[in-house]
């Protein structure tokens, strides 16, 4: 169990880095150079040659045709990877340092500097071998003409890396692959659509009804044997722990969370049945590191669409279009949100037994990761606060639960009431009215709600 996961956040991490596919491609291109060295050596000589060889020089030509693309790839590729540093520092200091990350997860930009690499490892192995035996003088066509492609390739990809940097520090496109990021994530956690219907009602379990009245004197805390942030939690595993040990367990944390060493982990009844073994058992279900991923932490996205808008928001940078755009792509990925079914706190095994309480996480949380802190900081910037407003409404449109939309209506308030005592302006305040009476509408507030934004004047009164 433990290595299963274990494996999946390395392949998780080797896929974000930016050095594991250049690697791969490397290594591709010395067993490459090995091939068409071995076919040149063993079924190409100098005469009758098939017509698609171009390479029909001596062994001098070879060797200054193999040594020029050699030294170019390996400056073009110090120069794509000073462009990459320029890049990372740019959007580190402008966006956030969170946001690397999703720089150096860029496909294109790995294969580029792979290719780089590749084409450089493959000439130099390449040009190592045109060095004729004693009697016989060897002239690899093939890995000379291969060379001489890859050459071409590399050129077209580094016209191709100079344009996709270029796209790549725009803001609209840094939010659009953030939102991308954070869609995917929503898919993947949060893959059954809500229905009404069959939707569960909202409410806590009786606790009489699930936990027997002696748990409380019979639990075993684990206790974590690490420090970092929560990347990801094996489920599975953990239910079948608590099925073949019969247990019932009670996670304290969640994916995202910070977790200090020596810290309450899970709490486990009866406690009797908890040894060593079995804490270690548990505690390497749940992976630690250093910084949030998106492998199970869905608010990490949106926590990076947030950093982006607040940073707008900052006197230093002050552009509200580019936090505007954040709550535009932020909404979508509520809407997105409403139309899901959150996973259940309370998980049960077989004969309907409980066995993970889990840590409540739900539609309420990612709303308040979403707007709390860019309401915070645009209280004074009347056209932010109109447009969270205006997103309140559209999410609004797609909320079915009671429970949601209550938590849309307390954001709609407290943008109101944080305008109300930051804006002094008469028509700033009269729009921020239209959009908050739009809102509370389409929440279905009472009529108390609604009277609240009757006026400017009485936006302090509720």
């Amino acid at each position: 169990m433990f290595k299963l996961i274990k494996l999946h956040s390395i392949l998780y991490h080797l896929r974000a880095s930016f050095w594991f596919l250049p690697a791969l491609m490397a290594g591709g291109a010395v067993a490459l150079s090995s091939t068409t060295m071995l076919i040149d050596r063993n079924w190409i000589s100098g005469e009758g040659l098939p017509f698609w060889l171009i390479f029909n020089g001596d062994p001098e030509s070879a060797r200054t045709v193999l040594s020029v693309i050699a030294g170019s790839m390996m400056t073009v590729a110090g120069v794509v990877f000073s462009i990459t540093i320029v890049v990372l520092s740019l959007a580190s200091s402008q966006f956030g340092p969170r946001l690397i990350r999703n720089f150096m997860n860029v496909r294109a930009n790995q294969i580029v500097l792979g290719t780089f690499v590749a084409t450089f490892i493959y000439s130099l192995l390449v040009l190592h071998g045109t060095e004729p035996p004693a009697a016989v003088v060897f002239v690899p066509r093939l890995s000379v003409s291969v060379s001489v492609a890859l050459s071409l390739v590399s050129l077209a990809l580094l016209i191709f890396f100079i344009h996709s940097v270029s796209e790549s520090i725009q803001a609209e496109n840094i939010i659009a692959r953030v939102r991308r990021d954070l869609e995917k994530s929503v898919e993947r956690l949060f893959p059954e659509p809500f229905s009404a219907e069959d939707d569960p009602p909202a409410g806590p379990i009786h606790r009489e009804y699930v936990i027997p009245t002696a748990c409380d004197r019979v639990a075993c805390q684990v206790k974590s044997e690490h420090s970092g942030y929560l990347q990801a939690l094996d489920n599975e595993a953990l239910m079948r722990i608590a099925q073949q040990e019969d247990l019932l367990i009670h996670l304290g944390y969640r994916p995202g969370d910070f977790i200090a060493k020596g810290s309450l982990l899970v709490t486990v009844w009866p406690g009797a049945r908890v040894d060593d073994r079995l804490s270690r058992k548990i505690n390497a279900l749940f992976i630690v590191g250093a910084e949030r991923t998106l492998e199970q932490d869905a608010e990490f996205a949106i926590s990076q669409l947030v950093e982006i808008a607040v940073r707008a928001l900052s006197p230093g940078i002050n552009d509200p279009i580019t936090a505007i755009t954040c709550i535009d792509w932020l909404g979508a990925s509520l809407c997105q949100l409403a139309n899901r079914r959150m996973p259940a706190s309370h998980r049960f095994g077989e004969n309907h037994r409980l066995r993970v309480i889990c840590k409540p996480f739900g539609f309420e949380g990612m709303v308040d990761a979403a707007f709390n802190m860019i309401r915070q900081n645009s209280q004074g910037v009347a056209a932010v606060s109109i447009r969270l407003l205006e997103t309140i409404a559209m999410v609004a449109a797609q909320t079915a639960r009671e429970e949601d939309r209550a938590a849309l209506r307390r954001h709609a308030a407290m943008v109101a009431h944080g305008c109300k005592a930051a804006l002094s302006a008469e028509g700033d305040l009269r729009d921020l009215e239209k959009r908050y009476r739009t809102a509370i509408e389409s929440l279905g507030g009472d009529r108390e709600a609604v009277a609240l934004a009757s006026g400017p004047d009485s936006w302090g009164n509720r």
